[in-house]
Parts: C-alpha cells; sequence; structure tokens
C-alpha cells in the first residue's frame, strides 16, 4: 500500500506569532525554520513512506524539501493547515498514494520509529488521530484512503476529526505517538519541547542548539 506523508509548512516569517510574547520576530523564524529542517529529516527517514508532499509558499522550505526527494505543492492561498493539507492529500492521490499521514511541521522531536510502528498497524478503512499533548488538538491524521475525511485543524480538533469519521462509517482510533504530540504553539510547548529534548539523546539536531538558547536552563 503505497503511503505518503503530507506536511503543511507555513511561511517561516508568519509562523509561530503565539510565541510572540518571550520570542522575537528573528527568533521565531529561526525556529520555525529549524523544526521544519528536523520533520522533514524524520519523514526521510521513515522506511515505510513511500514518499513525502510538502505543501508550502516558503523557498527555504521548498528547497530543503526537493533535497530529501519529497514533492511540493506551492500554497498560493496560505489559508490555514486544514487547507494546505487537503491540498497536499489531492497531490498525494494523483501520485497514487493509498494512506496518507498527516503531521504537522512543528513536532521537531519527531521519531522515525514512532512512525514506522504507527504506519505498522492493520492496514484498512479507517482515521486514526495522533492528539496533542493536551488531548484536545490533533497532531497527526492518518486516513486510509487519502480523502477518508476533510481536516480540519485547530482548536478542539480531535472532536471534530472524531465525528467527521464516524459520518463517514470509518472506525475512529487514537494512536499514542509521544514524540508527534510535541507541538509548538506556546511558551508551555516550547518549554516541554526543551525538557523532552534534553532527555532523549539523538534527532532534532537543528531544533536542539536553537531551543537550549531560547528556553534558560532550570535553576
Amino acid at each position: 500500500m503505497r503511503t505518503v506523508a503530507v506536511l503543511p509548512i507555513k511561511t517561516f516569517s508568519r509562523a509561530k506569532h503565539r510565541l510572540s510574547d518571550g520570542v522575537g520576530a528573528p527568533d521565531r523564524r529561526e525556529l520555525a525554520e529549524a523544526m521544519a529542517g528536523d520533520v522533514l529529516e524524520a519523514l526521510a527517514a521513515v522506511e515505510a513512506l513511500d514518499g513525502v508532499v510538502v505543501v508550502t509558499a516558503e523557498p527555504v522550505a521548498a528547497a530543503a524539501a526537493r533535497a530529501i526527494g519529497a514533492d511540493v505543492v506551492h500554497d498560493d492561498r496560505e489559508a490555514g493547515q486544514s487547507v494546505a493539507a487537503a491540498a497536499g492529500v489531492r497531490s498525494a492521490v494523483s501520485g497514487g498514494a493509498e494512506r496518507a499521514l498527516l503531521v504537522p511541521g512543528d513536532c521537531p522531536a519527531l521519531d522515525p520509529g514512532e512512525v514506522g510502528a504507527l504506519l505498522a498497524r492493520p492496514v484498512r478503512p479507517s482515521v486514526v488521530i495522533v492528539p496533542d499533548r493536551h488531548g484536545s488538538g490533533t497532531n497527526a491524521l492518518l486516513l486510509t484512503p487519502p480523502a477518508a475525511i476533510a481536516p480540519s485543524f485547530g482548536p478542539g480538533s480531535f472532536a471534530r476529526h472524531a465525528s467527521r469519521g464516524r459520518t463517514a462509517g470509518l472506525p475512529v482510533k487514537v494512536a499514542d505517538v509521544p514524540s508527534l504530540g510535541l507541538d509548538v504553539d506556546t511558551a508551555g510547548d516550547l518549554e516541554a519541547l526543551a525538557v523532552a529534548l534534553a532527555s532523549r539523546p539523538g534527532g532534532a539536531r537543528r531544533t536542539r542548539e536553537l531551543v537550549a538558547r531560547l528556553v534558560p536552563a532550570p535553576a
């Protein structure tokens, strides 16, 4: 079964505005670039993936995506993660994808082994939701077939995705993928990522050094 990851990446200068109280614009841009690079590197190491589609208007992200052999869809609207993810799904389907993994660009701790284990689940029509660390949002969707439901990311998305899956008559399952739970939207998320990276070796090589500078070590 051909499985393709779909990765929307917002223009770096527009990313992570919710961090603006404690992180300046240059650092937010650098953080967005570092995280996207680490996610791309991790996805490239997942043997069970047959391809990656990146949806972006960011030239640096597009170049990094092509460097790992990913397909790039230009996001000429930048109308949000859900719209970009849907565009990526359409591209993946046109390329023959039979299953799609929708992932965000701000989970730099993404572990290729954990993603491989997720993709090793029995393959049948379903909606598999990977929740965020709070349990109310969605950090990844594994959709079989790729257009099983329309993505609807954002606050409260876990419940929306579950509802859409049930309405489509598909089994809805929840998967625990710890490294995918570490997205970065708030100062608290950044602190949680810093703790997680400090506790595990390897991975997120671009993000580690930057986070160590942005998040003071505990006294």
